[in-house]
């Protein structure tokens, strides 16, 4: 729905700020799950807007918006950044470091842009308590840790969000990335993929590496099992269907002259139908099991060590969300879209109480960064970070109120 005026002058009053509050964030992230001082701030700033705080999952932050009769809508933003060293040149690039869970340092990086959704939810919040008199009802704020790692929704879910909040009838999300500043993409049904990730290891017999015969080669072994699991995609799966696998890491060995007792390689696989899901996993296992008894060596260890749920975009809502943010943003600049094979938890909180939601990208870019036929930085970068920040920012904010106004405002149709 397009905005009042006034709560348009009050956007545009408070962009200096918003900026520099973005700022503040980018310099300062913490890794998933371990983001203390991101959510006391994010506490302290809801609770100095006069709302009271709850904790969820450790570092989850929920503020319950009440004003009056009325829908009860959530919202949700990310917080936790990567184990990504910055590389944007910016003046408040992170210099942050973190500790990864093998107890190894990284440095920490917004590689995802997750600064902007703590930001742009934060003003939603400010915006929506000072003008109370455009609309009625509830809303629920969720900043979620977690999410680069699909714990976050699952951590406040588990330690009882939806007992102790009250439970909304929609939930509402977005997230930048590399599009034109002010433009939407959104998708109808399946917005993104699911995903899982698994972690092999891959056990042989240790020899001298001049000894061959005496060893059952766990990186050669390895190697077969990456090889094979290429075909998994071309040759198991339907044309019709998607599929994505790959290995992200291999590890095996710590001398040149040594054949290693075991090696260890971590895949990823998307999806985006439980039932071509289910298939992909069934012939990983498959394959991988069936290589190590072909080499004679021990059945390997596959452990999961993540998933994500899928992420479903309800299409009434998502034809009414269309409507009301193409009516402030313009239609022209708000894109019905293909889903994306990339993967999010934020589905989480919908289906465990089976209400819909409906999530949406917002670019970040300015249309220089795609001169030419360019490719402006993607989310995970060390180089991803908006150009066109006061636009990006302003765009975030004004889509997130047009959603949820659309469902609470006074003036809604």
């Amino acid at each position: 729905m397009s905005l009042n005026s006034a709560l348009r002058a009050s956007i545009s009053a408070d962009l200096d700020q918003t900026i520099a509050d973005y700022k503040h964030f980018h310099r300062t992230p913490e890794l998933s799950m371990q983001e203390t001082n991101t959510a006391a701030e994010i506490a302290s700033r809801l609770q100095a807007l006069g709302l009271k705080t709850h904790t969820f999952g450790r570092t989850g932050v929920v503020a319950v918006i009440e004003n009056g009769d009325g829908p009860v809508i959530g919202y949700r933003a990310d917080i936790d950044g990567l184990p990504i060293s910055e590389d944007t040149g910016l003046d408040y690039a992170s210099t942050a470091d973190g500790t990864l869970p093998d107890g190894e340092t990284t440095k920490v990086m917004h590689g995802c842009g997750h600064d902007t959704h703590i930001t742009v939810g934060l003003y939603l919040a400010k915006h929506l308590v000072a003008h109370r008199d455009l609309w009625s009802g509830t809303v629920v704020m969720l900043f979620q840790p977690g999410e680069e790692t699909g714990q976050g929704a699952r951590a406040m879910l588990d330690d009882g969000l939806w007992d102790e909040i009250v439970r909304p009838e929609v939930i509402f999300g977005q997230h930048v990335w590399p599009g034109a500043a002010g433009h939407l993409y959104v998708s109808s049904g399946t917005a993104m993929a699911m995903s899982d990730c698994l972690r092999v290891t891959v056990k042989g017999k240790q020899a001298h590496g001049s000894q061959p015969e005496n060893a059952i080669d766990p990186i050669v072994l390895g190697a077969y099992m990456i090889t094979r699991l290429q075909s998994v995609v071309s040759r198991e799966i339907s044309g019709r269907d998607m599929s994505v696998v790959t290995v992200g890491t291999f590890h095996g060995g710590l001398k040149e002259n040594i054949i290693p007792d075991s090696a260890e390689f971590k895949l990823n696989i998307r999806t985006f139908t439980e039932e071509v899901r289910a298939v992909v996993l069934d012939r990983v296992r498959r394959i991988i099991e069936a290589e190590a008894l072909a080499s004679g060596a021990p059945e390997p260890e596959i452990e999961e060590m993540y998933r994500f749920p899928r992420c479903y975009n309800d299409p009434e809502e998502t034809e009414s969300f269309l409507t009301h943010v193409g009516a402030e943003l313009g239609t022209e600049q708000v894109h019905l879209s293909e889903p994306a094979t990339g993967s999010e938890d934020v589905g989480a909180f919908g289906d465990d109480i089976g209400v819909p939601y409906v999530y949406w990208f917002f670019g970040g870019y300015s249309p220089e960064k795609f001169a030419d036929g360019q490719t402006p930085p993607g989310n995970h970068s060390p180089f991803f970070a908006p150009d066109d920040v006061e636009t990006t920012l302003e765009t975030g904010i004004r889509a997130a109120l047009s959603a949820v106004l659309s469902k609470v405002g006074k003036d809604r149709a």
